[in-house]
């Protein structure tokens, strides 16, 4: 009798137990835990392998203790790809960016630092090709306006004309050396806040306006290629926005003595124009 009433009671004490169980399940929606199969595990994401290509926007000429050497390339250790990957230890990193580096330059003596394991590529390029130097010191060597709005307008018929098929080139070149990379074209800034520009001397506005519009046109060409080709765009300009020459605190250099050096980000535009924005695309 006594085994008979302990069963009894054994018997009742589960089916309490499975009842309010059912019911704790019932009012919470919660359902019982469930082993996640091993193969529906994410996987860890590949360790990153960042090169860094392009020009002295690249480069960092300027920024920080940018200097020449290194084979003349005035890199920089505060330029923009250094500064991530030191915030980010990615499992390589390697810059090759060199100041004056057009496309030809970037496809035929740069792509050479890429691999089938690259996985993150930043590039500055279109600047040099467009005759950006030729372009500012005309503007500021030249007294009148004509001369540096022809300079402007000339360029520009290059970026709508040439400039295209030579980035296409470009990233395919890339694209060949580092079939599996996030590759990230970054813009250039504009050099003038124009809505500061009466009260801020050097340039006339007419020149500050082209300079301007110069480089909104090669930034519209440099999205519209990483778009064709399935890469991605970073837009700086809207980082530097209150940070061009003539702001107070700008991060960019006005003219400079040599005239090459001029409006090149400074160590604050690496650092919160560009890498800001290099962060924000790459993903990481």
């Amino acid at each position: 009798m006594r085994v008979s009433h302990l069963l009894t009671g054994a018997v009742a004490a589960v089916a309490v137990a499975a009842a309010t169980a059912t019911a704790v399940t019932t009012a919470t929606g919660a359902s019982p835990a469930r082993a996640i199969p091993a193969a529906r595990l994410r996987p860890a994401p590949p360790p990153v392998r960042y090169v860094a290509l392009g020009d002295s926007y690249t480069a960092g000429a300027l920024g920080g203790d940018g200097r020449p050497g290194q084979a003349g390339c005035a890199r920089s250790a505060d330029a923009f790809p250094a500064l991530w990957a030191r915030r980010h230890a990615p499992a390589s990193f390697t810059s090759v960016a060199c100041a004056g580096a057009t496309t030809w330059g970037v496809a035929r003596q740069q792509v050479s630092a890429l691999s089938a394991g690259t996985t993150l590529v930043s590039l500055t390029v279109g600047g040099d090709d467009a005759g950006f130097s030729h372009v500012m010191q005309t503007c500021v060597l030249k007294l009148w306006n004509s001369g540096c709005l022809d300079a402007v307008a000339s360029a520009g018929a290059f970026i709508t004309s040439t400039l295209p098929g030579r980035l296409d080139a470009t990233l395919r070149a890339i694209r060949a050396r580092a079939p599996s990379a996030r590759i990230v074209v970054l813009g250039y800034p504009d050099l003038y806040d124009l809505s500061r520009s009466a009260g801020c001397i050097g340039l006339s506005g007419a020149k500050r306006a082209a300079l301007d519009r110069g480089a909104g046109l090669l930034d519209r060409a440099l999205s519209a290629a990483a778009a064709r080709n399935g890469d991605v765009f970073a837009d700086v300009q809207p980082h530097f926005a209150g940070h061009e020459i003539c702001d107070p605190g700008s991060w960019l250099h006005a003219v400079t003595f040599p005239l090459g050096d001029s409006y090149h980000p400074t160590a604050a535009g690496q650092e919160r124009g560009y890498l800001r924005a290099f962060t924000a695309a790459a993903g990481r």
